[in-house]
């Protein structure tokens, strides 16, 4: 009975976390898009083996002024099964050619960045963390980190419309207001998910999309 609990359980976190994470099935395609108080991406990746996709992202950095487009590599290093939770630990890298806009507009160089994303999971409760370092040549150098902790207020079954309600603290030591609150919902039902919240210190949007396919 137990072995068939962390089956069940299992099954219905790796339907979340198909949608939600950064590597997918086999041959499988994510479209992402992300704005957060800093700034606002898009994301396309294909997962080429159960621990490595391979994609493109484009983000304008809003605040910094500046754009980056290439490609990004991300690679499932562990995930851990318990009977009733599911975690996982994953590394990412990226670059590619960066672009200044506003006051940056016209200053042009290469750009690479890596990080590490966490997270851990039940049917109730969630929690994560993510962090990234940026190196833009001329256009600076940035660090940022993020967590979470959110639960989930009723069980949904496979097919249900699943919500969660979540708060994000994040870091970013180069901005004025260095760290933010940022409460928010989120909704996903069968290969799609959105997010939505609200940063409360300097009054900014969170809304993310995913889709697979």
């Amino acid at each position: 009975m137990r072995l068939l609990l962390a089956i069940a359980l299992a099954g219905l976190a790796a339907q979340a976390q198909a949608v939600a994470r950064p590597v997918s099935y086999v041959d499988g395609w994510t479209v992402i898009s992300e704005t957060d108080r800093q700034s606002t991406a898009l994301w396309v990746h294909y997962t080429l083996d159960p621990q490595l996709s391979l994609g493109w992202r484009s983000e304008w950095d809003r605040r910094a002024e500046f754009q980056v487009h290439g490609p990004q590599i991300t690679y499932l290093a562990k995930r851990w099964f318990g009977a009733d939770y599911q975690a996982n630990l994953y590394g990412f890298a990226g670059g590619g050619w960066a672009q200044g806009t506003g006051d940056n507009e016209g200053i042009e160089g290469g750009a690479s960045y890596l990080g590490l994303m966490a997270d851990w999971e039940t049917r109730r409760l969630f929690t994560s963390y993510r962090m990234r370092v940026t190196e833009a040549g001329v256009l600076g150098s940035y660090a940022m980190q993020a967590a979470r902790v959110g639960f989930a207020p009723y069980v949904g079954q496979t097919g249900d419309l699943h919500t969660w309600l979540m708060l994000e603290l994040d870091h970013r030591p180069q901005n004025d207001d260095t760290v933010g609150v940022t409460p928010l919902v989120r909704f996903f039902k069968g290969a799609a998910l959105l997010e939505l919240g609200w940063s409360i210190p300097d009054s900014q949007p969170l809304a993310n999309f995913t889709y697979r396919f």
